[in-house]
């Protein structure tokens, strides 16, 4: 089976119509999380899910741009199907069978993007120059993207200092501990600041796990004892 960038579904709206849905490229995440605040301070859980049908109606946009309010999203997609979208829109995952809250859920699931500098991130993958300008950058690419095409070019550049260092004699992986920085961040991101190395088996998740082909949310669950 060929490695997964990223997770995607076909939904279903009301009427039969099929929507593809894919993480949300970064032109519409940054307003997504920005709406995704409102969860984050929700008093109960029907604010919090009113804040979460707020936010669908922004992952629309990328989906099914003709749903431009909250009034046409409940008339074309039930809750179970928001839920679905959420998930595979940003990693925020749902179950209406928990005893968790809503607001509980959505806060604690899904990667959390607010450790990272996102603007550094575009700049370097930029300098590939693929794109005209940050606009189409951020239209064409989802987080999950940027995360994977960083991981290439970063590999791709050591790869040829390695060999430049070693026509010098010198052993570069022993020199720099490669890898290590851009690992450890990752780690850190999709554990939600939970794990302290890339070895860390909460370091398995999102993008790392989908790489990985397991991790938690893929054959792998944990239980979280400090919470207790």
């Amino acid at each position: 089976m060929p490695t997964e960038i990223y997770k995607t579904a076909v939904v279903q709206l009301i009427d039969g119509t099929e929507l593809y849905i894919t993480p949300l490229k970064i032109k519409f995440l940054k307003l997504f999380l920005d709406q995704f605040q409102d969860v984050k301070i929700a008093k109960n859980d029907d604010e919090a899910m009113d804040a979460l049908a707020k936010c669908t109606v922004i992952a629309m946009r990328q989906y099914y741009p003709e749903i431009k309010t909250q009034e046409q999203l409940e008339d074309n997609i039930d809750m179970p199907t928001i839920y679905q979208i959420l998930d595979f829109a940003a990693g925020i995952k749902i179950n209406e069978k928990s005893e968790d809250t809503v607001k509980k859920q959505a806060t604690e699931s899904g990667s959390n993007w607010d450790e990272l500098d996102l603007a550094e991130l575009e700049s370097e993958v930029f300098l590939l120059g693929i794109w005209k300008d940050y606009e189409e950058l951020e239209s064409s690419m989802s987080m999950p993207e940027i995360v994977s095409t960083l991981k290439i070019k970063r590999d791709l550049d050591y790869s040829h200092k390695k060999f430049l260092a070693a026509m010098q004699g010198v052993d570069l992986d022993k020199q720099t501990k490669k890898g290590n920085a851009w690992d450890e961040m990752k780690a850190r991101v999709f554990s939600k600041g939970k794990a302290t190395n890339s070895n860390d088996i909460l370091a398995l998740q999102g993008v790392n796990a989908q790489q990985a082909g397991f991790g938690i949310g893929l054959g792998l669950d944990y239980e979280d004892l400090t919470e207790k």
